[in-house]
């Protein structure tokens, strides 16, 4: 599809500031509406990166959905949030959409604080059904809740989800609680046949042979009858029959549709992308007096080729540029996703026992590249990061040694099986802990701010963070041989930096630092940088030399720390700097005052720089890293700070006391 001329000379698009304004549309125009929001969203995303396919393809079931409810006064909750753009740009964001994923423009999810029409800022898979059930609980008991008899003007309530979260174990306890519901209840599937990649297990083998059938077809041919000839309130039922009659008919073992084991009626599948027909079934559904679930067919990427055709790979694209047929990615260099594949291919082909497995996520975490390699010894699970992680330790249990690649706000999700399965059986599964830390645009619903604190409460656990490509590779190999507990390194969402690459890197051990400059006999400080930070801190140190002598380290272990190296500072009365791209609640620092502590040293020499205590909102990653005060000003900041201590240190002391003095090198 060719992108729509930006001269068109009536732009529906700018005329809509409400839903209200939708709705003054007749349907007729309502195509020539769609085509520009799809116009909009692949024109911004083209040089901002975002979600792209996904938004492209629930554009007519958004303004269907808008349509047909008054979302200012019934209740819309979004599952996956990043298909969210359509709804934004109807509800009045379109000037917000030039600076999409920054501070100050559209975030790319659901933003409560954004506008009243986004009710949950969501973006992990599953949670909407259930958060729809405490709403639509909420207005029951409050009595706002719409009743066709008693309260026509009450409140509905309608998720939309995925098919590919609707396999998420949250969705499923939703579902089992939203059928005993005696109230309208809607869920939308949206269904396009695909995940962030193609989906995985016997749910989507289900959605897929529905999709497949000739009795879909069939059934899109008896919609269009019903909708020909059926008089109003009768559509629902007639659907609702035809339906589960082509349903039994495709999975003969399966009795029945089978959202209805759940006690919701089942319609669908339907044509997403036929705006009179999602009209038709919606008018209907607003007013039915039971759970229902509509089944709605669309096609991630709609409206674009190359979109339609690879919709991974422009699931959430980085900028694009676009030449006819030929797509080009703005890349600026290699990622520490690129570097964990190649690394993890390489331990693989050294060590039959390693497997891996991904939740939905083989391309934004690099296993993608893996998986062809090794087609018996990696699985993606789907989006169930709960099951992933039991999975592994079932692996760990057959001696295998499994590495789950998941990104660091998703690790959260499966806490309590590596506590459980893990942990508490001395189990040796790995994670490659994928964007933690600040992750630039998709903002603090996918900030990895907590992925140390959650695991440094499990018992033998080594947590450790990377710097660069061969640091990632020393980890790795690391928790190859670690077999006592679980391990993690982690790793940002950023390129691999090449300054210590004709440096050799020493192997991990456990609980030991590596120290990045040369030693001093008496520093003003010591900065220990638990990841990336380290390399901040060191062009920090080298920029601050005529003011201050600085050593820097990597501290390379969360859990365990550095013992030796902490005695050995604050033991010689040397502040020390922790720097983390992890919040300081928990954190690494958290862990360094721990020692201090436990070993009765003065932690008051110990200056902490992480993520504050509350939440950072999307914008670049170097914005966000200077927000926190953890990019090179906040380092120098902190350096500074630390100083100031070793001079109060030395005014205390009184004249007769001789410090030793800073800059000192020490003999290597």
């Amino acid at each position: 599809m060719p992108v729509p001329s930006s001269s068109s000379p009536t732009r529906l698009l700018e005329t809509i500031t409400t839903p209200a304004d939708l709705r003054k549309l007749s349907v007729e125009q309502l195509p020539q509406l769609a085509q520009e929001i799809r116009e909009a969203i692949y024109e911004q995303v083209s040089k901002t990166g975002g979600h792209l396919a996904p938004n492209l393809g629930v554009v007519e079931l958004t303004i269907a959905m808008h349509y047909v409810f008054d979302f200012g006064h019934d209740r819309l909750l979004f599952d996956v949030g990043h298909q969210c753009y359509p709804h934004k740009l109807l509800t009045g964001r379109l000037p917000l959409l030039k600076d999409l994923r920054t501070a100050k423009g559209m975030a790319g999810f659901p933003a409560p604080q954004e506008s009243p029409y986004d009710l949950f800022s969501v973006g992990h898979a599953g949670t909407g059904i259930s958060t729809a059930v405490g709403m639509a609980r909420g207005d029951v008991l409050n009595g706002e809740a719409f009743d066709p008899k008693s309260r026509a003007d009450g409140r509905r309530v309608v998720t939309l989800i995925g098919d590919a979260s609707i396999v998420n174990g949250v969705a499923m306890e939703g579902l089992n609680n939203a059928g005993t519901l005696r109230r309208q209840f809607l869920v939308v599937l949206n269904d396009n046949g695909m995940s962030i990649s193609k989906p995985q297990g016997a749910v989507a083998q289900y959605f897929d042979r529905v999709r497949l059938s000739h009795l879909y077809a069939d059934f899109k041919k008896q919609a269009r009858e019903v909708l020909r000839h059926v008089p109003g309130g009768e559509l629902i039922r007639e659907a609702y029959h035809r339906a589960g009659e082509a349903t039994k008919a495709v999975i003969a073992e399966g009795g029945g549709g089978w959202f209805e084991h759940f006690g919701l009626v089942t319609v669908g599948p339907i044509d997403g992308h036929n705006l009179p027909q999602l009209i038709e079934f919606l008018t209907e559904a607003r007013d039915f007096d039971r759970p229902m679930v509509l089944h709605v067919k669309t096609v991630k990427g709609k409206g674009f080729d190359f979109c339609e055709e690879d919709s991974s790979t422009f699931h959430s694209p980085s900028p694009f540029v676009r030449e006819g047929c030929r797509v080009e990615m703005k890349r600026d260099g290699r990622s520490f996703t690129a570097a964990i594949a190649d690394i993890l291919i390489d331990a693989m082909e050294r060590d039959e026992k390693v497997v891996a497995c991904t939740a939905a996520m083989p391309d934004g975490t690099g296993l993608n590249k893996v998986m062809p390699r090794f087609p018996e010894r990696t699985w993606d699970t789907g989006i169930c990061e709960s099951h992933a992680m039991d999975m592994m330790a079932g692996l760990a249990k057959t001696g295998y040694k499994p590495f789950f690649a998941v990104y660091s706000t998703f690790v959260q999700r499966a806490f309590d099986q590596a506590f459980q399965e893990v942990a508490l059986q001395g189990l040796a599964v790995r994670l490659l802990l994928d964007r933690a830390g600040l992750v630039g645009g998709d903002g603090a619903v996918h900030h990895g701010f907590c992925d140390v604190a959650i695991l440094r409460t499990l018992p033998e656990a080594a947590l450790m963070a990377a710097i660069d490509e061969p640091s990632l590779k020393g980890a790795v190999e690391f928790m190859r041989t670690y077999e006592t507990g679980l391990s993690a390194v982690r790793y940002p969402r950023d390129i691999v930096s090449q300054r210590l690459v004709e440096q050799a890197c020493p192997a991990f051990e456990l609980g030991k630092a590596r120290r990045l400059t040369a030693a001093v006999e008496s520093p003003d400080c010591a900065v220990l940088g638990f990841g990336t930070p380290a390399l901040d801190a060191l062009k920090v140190a080298e920029e601050l030399a005529g003011e201050y002598a600085v050593e820097v380290y990597d501290a390379r272990f969360a859990k365990p720390v550095d013992r030796e190296l902490i005695r050995s500072l604050l033991g010689r009365r040397v502040p020390i700097v922790t720097v983390e791209d992890h919040s300081v609640v928990g954190g690494f620092g958290a862990a360094v005052l721990e020692a201090a502590q436990e070993m009765h040293l003065d932690a008051s020499l110990v200056v902490r720089i992480g993520l504050p205590d509350s939440w950072i909102m999307q914008n670049s990653r170097s914005a966000q890293l200077a927000e926190a005060g953890i990019d090179g000003s906040g380092i120098a900041r902190a350096v500074r700070k630390a100083a100031g201590l070793r001079d109060g240190l030395a005014r205390r002391a009184g004249p007769d006391v001789k410090m030793a003095p800073a800059g000192a090198v020490v003999a290597r």
